[in-house]
């Protein structure tokens, strides 16, 4: 047995044996693409198994992750810090081997995925942010960034609408460092592709603007090395290399069929599929010497490839020092000294400003500061007010300009300003590879009700507890007249029960430039979502009420003395609390003791110390209501036996005052509620 077949079929006999020992996991995938997969990780991949983050490093991209056992078996054998015990372990209760990839379990694996189609749009952002980086660093003759995204997708991501969004913005974007490899297997968890995916995927490539080329037989492993030699060499066009191969390759009984897609060969048939394979070794997860020796080269190469480029990076450093701090405050995402004073204070005004307008003031004042910050909208700059001025935008150069760097100007990669188009999810998935690329603090934003589309992205940044921001804006029915398919009504709390988000809910434009300020200073963990509206909001008056860096508690005594116990608090979020200090100080007129507290952000209050907690919210002080125009859950923990003013339905197309009225948010409806509460007749108010 050759070389180049023994180290395949050592890819695809650790697989089985992952996936059989485990009794449960996805054989058929590894089976097929090994021969592929073989082919980049030893000939082309760059990348160092001693310093798995090496920024230089191509990214590698499983989007079929039902296919993990592929990947750990190559993380292991090049030399990652995974040991065969981790092997041994898969899809076991704390393994570095899970039954997807899950970023930060292993290292090498460079984000998670599983629902297919969001690997794709992820790698995308991770190309986006290498041509960022190097239309903002490299220099000619001196190029720091350099690198390769390369992924391997399935006919199960390929049907997947997010990888559509990708795949036509990276034909438009001309992204030509993408490499991805289409494991064209023809069969799909419950049957054969015939059943609902017959379309000519290389032309509808083609038509997106990419480069494409097709292998039909799968182990053929030099038309593969030709072919992804041909895709590198294309460096306009990104590359989809369409590869027939044989689900369950080597199997006598099951090749070809969907059974071998989920579920283990069996005892028999792992003994039968390793002697078709011509595999000598009866020992379950056996290596054979020499086979790992031949993996294992990529520990040497893979170090002298990332000295040769520190030697480049300290060179670069001392011929454009201003650069090189550039690229060390970006590499770290480092907020330079006095970057706060650069966060604009609004004076107190009762007409107001929409939060959304204030964001925008805000992120225009800090930008200079934060070369790392770098997104967009879905087609929505005009609503939400997230452009950066005066940066350019993200595209290609143009014709004849190709060769200019770090020029900023309107058509360059390196403009920070993203345009998506009308594409939320790829959005989401892109924001989250920008992100996982490393450099970049990247941001989102869309109207509040069309985060659903970008969910399963959003669910997967908080898994991967990234560190990025999202700008929902319209938050509530105070939108007004676009009516309820526009105005959310169960995405506040639904944003606010995923695990590692943090949700904050700003209740003015000062206020807004605190949350900006916790977003950004928020280190990892999850992303920050800010909620902020379409309609004006007033600006309060900072001398009689609470300062607004009450924000960074979560929760904190806005109206009303924080001393004294009262009789009643309205507790409240976003635009709801200019509603609850006009109930308050009508309430607090008839000599009862009113505390009003904005509550911006649940995650932050609930880390307080339990006594900060129980001085904004006295336990001894059961009559509160809660006043925020979206449904309720959530909140009862706050008001165990108050009341909570929500929304049990959806909205209507009306004007938003109009709407706030008929739907039971008027300073009328709180003192009703609070007459309730506190047992006094209904009317004993003025």
């Amino acid at each position: 047995m050759d070389m180049d077949r023994l180290c395949i079929n050592t890819i695809r006999t650790l697989s089985i044996d992952m996936v059989q020992k485990a009794n449960s996991g996805h054989p058929g995938m590894p089976l097929g693409a090994a021969p592929m997969a073989y082919v980049l990780w030893t000939r082309f991949l760059k990348f160092n198994p001693g310093n798995p983050g090496w920024m230089d490093r191509d990214r590698f991209v499983l989007s079929a992750g039902h296919g993990s056992a592929l990947l750990y078996c190559l993380l292991h054998l090049t030399g990652y810090g995974l040991p065969m015990s981790e092997i041994k372990r898969f899809r076991q209760w704390g393994s570095m081997t899970p039954g997807h990839p899950e970023y930060g379990c292993a290292p090498g694996v460079e984000c998670t995925t599983g629902p297919l189609g969001q690997g794709f749009s992820v790698a995308v952002g991770m190309a986006m942010a290498e041509k960022f980086l190097a239309a903002n660093f490299n220099r000619p003759g001196d190029e720091i960034v350099g690198h390769h995204t390369y992924a391997i997708c399935s006919d199960g991501d390929l049907m997947e609408g997010i990888a559509s969004e990708a795949a036509s913005l990276a034909g438009h974007f001309k992204l030509g460092k993408i490499i991805f490899l289409y494991d064209d297997n023809h069969i799909s968890l419950s049957g054969s592709t015939e059943l609902t995916f017959t379309e000519d995927v290389p032309k509808r490539f083609e038509a997106y603007g990419w480069h494409t080329q097709y292998i039909g037989d799968g182990n053929d492993i030099e038309a593969i090395h030709k072919a992804i030699q041909a895709a590198k060499e294309e460096t306009v066009r990104p590359s989809l290399i369409s590869v027939r191969t044989h689900i369950g390759f080597g199997s006598p009984h099951m090749q070809d069929t969907f059974e071998v897609h989920g579920k283990p060969l069996g005892e028999e048939e792992v003994r039968a599929t390793k002697k078709n394979l011509g595999w000598p070794y009866e020992e379950p997860f056996y290596v054979p010497p020499e086979a790992l020796q031949k993996f294992r080269e990529a520990v040497d190469r893979g170090a002298s490839l990332e000295a040769g480029w520190n030697r480049k990076v300290e060179g670069y450093g001392k011929k454009y020092p201003d650069l090189m701090n550039k690229w060390k405050q970006m590499m770290e995402l480092g907020l330079p000294a006095g970057w706060e004073s650069r966060i604009p204070s609004f004076p107190p005004d009762a007409k107001g400003i929409k939060t959304r307008v204030a964001g925008g003031k805000i992120m225009n004042a800090i930008a200079p500061d934060l070369p790392f910050l770098i997104g967009g909208s879905g087609d929505l700059n005009e609503s939400t007010h997230t452009a950066l001025e005066g940066k350019g935008t993200f595209e290609p150069p143009e014709a004849g300009n190709e060769s200019v760097q770090g020029s900023a100007g309107k058509w360059g990669y390196d403009g920070p300003n993203i345009s998506y188009g009308v594409r939320e999810h790829a959005m989401g998935g892109i924001t989250s590879g920008l992100a996982l690329h490393g450099g970049l603090l990247p941001y989102a934003s869309t109207f509040l009700i069309f985060s659903d589309f970008m969910r399963p992205a959003i669910r997967l940044a908080c898994m991967m507890g990234l560190r990025l921001i999202y700008v929902f804006t319209h938050d509530s029915i105070g939108l007004g007249e676009d009516g309820p398919t526009h105005q959310p009504v169960e995405h506040i709390p639904s944003l606010r029960a995923m695990p590692n988000m943090t949700v904050i809910r700003p209740c003015d434009a000062n206020e807004t430039a605190e949350a900006w300020k916790a977003a950004l200073m928020h280190k990892g963990g999850g992303p920050v979502s800010l909620l902020l509206t379409r309609q004006d909001v007033p600006v309060l008056d900072r001398s009689v009420y609470a300062p607004a860096s009450g924000l960074h508690k979560g929760a904190y005594v806005i109206a009303g003395s924080p001393s004294e116990t009262p009789d009643l608090i309205l507790i409240a979020t976003g635009s709801e609390v200019a509603l609850a200090i006009d109930a308050y100080e009508k309430i607090s007129s008839e000599g009862i003791k009113v505390r009003v507290v904005s509550m911006p952000c649940q995650e932050f209050f609930d880390s307080q110390p339990e006594d900060y907690k129980n001085s904004v919210l006295p336990p001894e002080v059961a009559e509160r209501i809660v006043i925020e125009a979206a449904a309720p859950e959530g909140w009862h923990k706050y008001a165990p036996e108050g009341v909570v003013m929500g929304l049990d339905h959806f909205g209507a197309s009306a004007p938003g005052k109009t709407l706030l009225k008929k739907f039971g948010f008027t300073v009328e409806d709180i003192m009703e509620k609070a007459s309730a509460l506190l047992g006094r007749r209904a009317g004993l108010f003025k």
